[in-house]
């Protein structure tokens, strides 16, 4: 009994222990940069169950008085909704995702986050962000062969079961999820392992450099991508995928763009050893 509450204390806060073992990690039947499929080790870790929330990385904010790189660059990219294209927007910020005029909300995940917006948050939390071997090994929740968090079946029971867009990418959205835009952490099931939003909602920063070819030579323990590059690597797509576009929420799949980007589309959650 001790022992067992000694480890229950010990658990970090809001985060879920994801037991070390060995997967296929990618696939044979995407984009080649999500190939070839190989086995892969990881140790244990301890993930975010959610997405970092806007009130989240506010806390950060105040205790250290960060600026993000948006914030100094004075404007960010935005994807209007209504336009169906992306566009620069001066002001764009983590609060105010969609530029000057609006505010996100508190429990929605924050975005116009940059990767090193992203690793300084983690840092001063005492966390990194996750591998993308990480990263795809906790999606997967244990189950081999699965396309979404989920299980293979992208409309199980005939419903969204995440925020992605559906509809015609970028001219019709239905809305049958219930959202247009990002929706707030946790309103869709978790996968096997208690983790939330792992497919759309926001895209999520992860460790590794960038390598479309990185697959072919990856370490089969514990692998940590590129050495270098001029991408990092993000997983699990947004609330802008769709059937006809990116499908982006798919375990396997696969995003990247430069270290000092920030979109209303692009979040991220930590790991901790």
């Amino acid at each position: 009994m001790l022992l067992t509450c000694l480890l229950i204390s010990s658990a970090p806060a809001e985060m879920v222990r994801i037991d070390g073992g060995t997967f296929a990690m990618g696939t044979n039947g995407g984009f080649r940069y999500e190939g070839p499929a190989h086995q892969v080790t990881v140790k244990s870790f301890w993930m975010d169950r959610y997405e970092v929330t806007v009130a989240g990385f506010e806390r950060f904010v105040r205790a250290t008085n960060y600026k993000t790189e948006a914030e100094k660059f004075g404007w960010s990219g935005v994807f209007d909704v209504e336009t169906g294209k992306w566009t620069r927007v001066d002001g764009a910020s983590w609060r105010s995702p969609e530029g000057p005029g609006g505010k996100a909300a508190m429990n929605e995940p924050v975005t116009q986050v940059s990767w090193s917006d992203a690793a300084a948050y983690a840092k001063w939390a005492g966390k990194r962000l996750p591998s993308e071997a990480e990263w795809e090994y906790a999606a997967r929740g244990g189950r081999e062969g699965q396309l979404y968090p989920w299980g293979r079946d992208l409309h199980p029971g005939g419903n969204p079961v995440a925020n992605w867009w559906q509809g015609v990418f970028p001219s019709h959205n239905t809305i049958a999820d219930g959202y247009k835009m990002r929706a707030p952490v946790g309103k869709f099931p978790p996968n096997p392992y208690g983790l939330y939003d792992l497919a759309g909602n926001v895209w999520e920063w992860c460790a590794d450099w960038y390598d479309a070819g990185y697959y072919a030579r990856s370490p089969r323990i514990q692998p940590r991508g590129a050495s270098s590059g001029k991408e990092r690597a993000m997983r699990g797509g947004s609330w802008m995928c769709s059937e006809n576009y990116c499908r982006g929420y798919r375990v396997a799949a696969r995003g990247h763009s430069s270290p000092d980007t920030g979109l209303n589309n692009i979040g991220f959650r930590c790991v901790k050893d």
